[in-house]
């Protein structure tokens, strides 16, 4: 039997990994890079009722988003300056923003305050993974009745 087959054939009937199939093979003799197991590894189908694009949520909440980052501005005097905004997505408008030179937990948990004072309605905000985003300020945002998304690393 050919090694695609059994790659194939471990990872279907076992419901083994790539790194599984990779170290069965070794114990059989056969000499295969892990890379070489991924390339003949069946793909797993999407179960498309569990699974929603990013795309799709964007256009289905698209009333009910709103999205925060930070940017930076450097001035004539070569200080660096963050600017910390939140956007509508529906309407596209500016919400908040506020300018700092140095942006911690505790200054974006305020700025949160006083972007969303009453029922906002916001039912999901967007964010990235900025060490300024903490845990503190993902509570911060729950607590205000909004869901966090962290956008993906990449």
């Amino acid at each position: 039997m050919e090694v695609q087959a059994l790659i194939k054939r471990f990872a279907l009937e076992n419901g083994w990994g790539a790194r599984k199939v990779h170290a069965e093979l070794g114990k059989l003799g056969f000499s295969v890079s892990l890379a070489g197991v991924l390339r003949y590894l069946p793909k797993k189908p999407l179960d498309q009722g569990k699974q929603q694009r990013w795309g799709t949520f964007l256009t289905n909440h698209r009333g009910a988003i709103a999205a925060m980052d930070f940017f930076v501005v450097p001035t004539v005097t070569f200080r660096v300056l963050y600017v910390w905004f939140v956007i509508d997505h529906s309407r596209r408008r500016i919400i908040h923003f506020n300018v700092t030179a140095n942006p911690t937990a505790e200054w974006v948990i305020q700025q949160l305050r006083e972007s969303f004072p009453d029922d906002s309605v916001q039912r999901y905000l967007i964010l990235d993974n900025d060490s300024s985003f903490s845990n503190d300020v993902t509570r911060s945002i729950e607590s205000l009745g909004i869901t966090p998304k962290r956008t993906a690393y990449r």
